[in-house]
């Protein structure tokens, strides 16, 4: 594509998951990507999934200014420009949220928010250069929680919050913020994931998006949309759409919008739920 030819694209998280199927999008349509992530050895082995001399892996932890700032510094010394940023690194989890512990949910608002409102301000600087885009890779659970998934939704809701706040204050500048907000998105990896954290929890707890009765999104159709937000310069993107209309539902009226999740999740609540095992 046109449009995608030779800019530099920068995704965290970027070895795996959606960030990989992400680099792997935006290399096919002309772009440079960098993936950062921390672990070496997959990053290495994720940028042999993709074409020669168009991708390069930067070993990053978003956690860590020094590191970030590191990132920053590589790219403009080697490609001397950023056109795109894409926070996709983080993580879910699973748990009462009552039972969850302070430090679970600091390490998630570490890794899910502050992470990302770290690399937005090193790369907002540079973005605002190229007239670029910051995608912020959120969830449903930016908009409307869920039973069961532990600190997550709690950190994944300031992301809808900041991305809000960035483009206001930048409504007039060249910068362009668009926020994802996607549901379960299905993994070549079918292991269960959370099986652990939620073996005292209902079965349907540690499936995919805590149970919730979405076909999971395909990765791919999910990067396509997001590169075509981008062109067009949305604020934002929720997939499946209509999920929009639930978000609309809870803030007028928070209990029809409460028993739409527990409809969704087949959540009785939590007392129920230990009653009936």
């Amino acid at each position: 594509m046109k449009y995608w030819q030779d800019k530099v694209v920068v995704v965290t998280g970027g070895s795996s998951g959606l960030g990989l199927v992400l680099s792997q999008s935006f290399v096919a349509a002309g772009c440079q990507v960098i993936l950062a992530a921390r672990g070496p050895e997959q990053g290495s082995q994720a940028v042999k999934t993709i074409e020669t001399g168009k991708a390069r892996f930067v070993a990053t932890d978003v956690t860590d200014s020094a590191s970030v700032n590191q990132l920053v510094e590589n790219v403009i010394q080697h490609e001397g420009r950023i056109d795109v940023w894409v926070n996709n690194a983080g993580r879910s989890s699973r748990g009462l949220a009552q039972e969850t512990s302070v430090e679970e949910f600091e390490e998630l608002l570490q890794l899910n928010f502050l992470a990302l409102a770290r690399c937005s301000q090193a790369a907002i600087p540079q973005l605002i250069k190229s007239r670029g885009h910051l995608v912020n890779i959120g969830s449903l659970s930016s908009k409307t929680a869920s039973p069961y998934m532990g600190g997550y939704a709690a950190s994944k809701f300031p992301v809808a919050a900041y991305s809000q706040q960035l483009r206001l204050e930048h409504s007039s500048s060249s910068l362009h913020v668009l926020l994802v907000a996607p549901g379960p998105i299905r993994r070549q990896d079918s292991t269960p994931r959370y099986q652990d954290q939620a073996r005292d929890l209902p079965e349907t707890a540690g499936k995919p998006g805590g149970g919730v009765k979405l076909k999971g999104i395909c990765p791919q159709r999910l990067a396509d949309k997001i590169l075509r937000a981008c062109q067009r310069r949305k604020p934002e993107l929720v997939v499946p759409g209509y999920a929009r209309f639930l978000f609309a539902l809870a803030q007028l009226c928070p209990g029809w919008g409460d028993w739409i999740v527990r409809k969704m999740t087949g959540s009785r609540g939590a007392k129920q739920a230990h009653n009936a095992d």
